[in-house]
């Protein structure tokens, strides 16, 4: 059985000012279109049998950039829905609510159309997605790759690696990077993390 590979997203402007973007459809920056450009090699290094992405514009255009033009937009791969901390930065955040931690406490509700979830209702997605990884895992023989977004993805590897969606917490994650989920004696490990290309200055 081969590995999954997690690719966030390339920078965007909210992403770069920490601002929280939940389902805001904004679009790459010029430096997150490069950051994405950049990960081609450790993309075709490998034998892609199934790709999936995100319907939000700032993974589907990342995915482009990679190299999947043709992933499977899957819904379950939309970011947290932040509800009323949207657009909102977790120091702003922390002015009313000084304790406040998005992994254990959740956000505030939002609007009808984005109502915001709780870390166990991203934890149902993540493993729905799970789901359609081992499927996918068990009719191809080469990698499947998820590209979506950061905080989504650090829910997801901790229900891969069986624990709650709350030590999603545990995995910081940059923009523009490759990490890889793979087994060990038959359990799953973190394999590489927060992969770039190896980028050196000129001498």
């Amino acid at each position: 059985m081969g590995d999954l590979f997690l690719v966030r997203h390339g920078e965007t402007e909210w992403s770069r000012s920490g601002r929280h973007t939940g389902w805001t459809d904004v679009p790459l920056t010029e430096h997150g279109r490069a950051e994405a450009r950049g990960l081609v090699p450790l993309i075709r290094s490998h034998r892609i049998g199934a790709a999936f992405v995100s319907p939000l514009q700032r993974a589907r255009e990342t995915a482009q950039l990679i190299g999947v033009p043709d992933a499977r937009v899957d819904v379950d791969l939309r970011e947290w829905d932040y509800g009323g901390y949207e657009g909102i930065t977790t120091v702003e955040i922390q002015r009313t609510r000084p304790d406040w931690f998005l992994f254990t406490d959740g956000v505030a509700p939002g609007p009808p159309d984005r109502p915001g979830e709780t870390p166990e209702q991203v934890g149902e997605r993540a493993d729905r997605v799970l789901a359609k990884v081992d499927a996918a895992l068990a009719n191809t023989e080469g990698v499947v790759l998820l590209v979506a977004h950061g905080h989504f993805l650090r829910v997801l590897t901790a229900r891969r690696l069986g624990l709650p969606a709350a030590r999603g917490a545990l995995f910081q994650l940059a923009t523009g990077t490759v990490c890889r989920l793979g087994t060990e004696h038959g359990r799953p490990v973190v394999a590489g993390w927060n992969v770039r290309p190896d980028v050196r200055p000129p001498s």
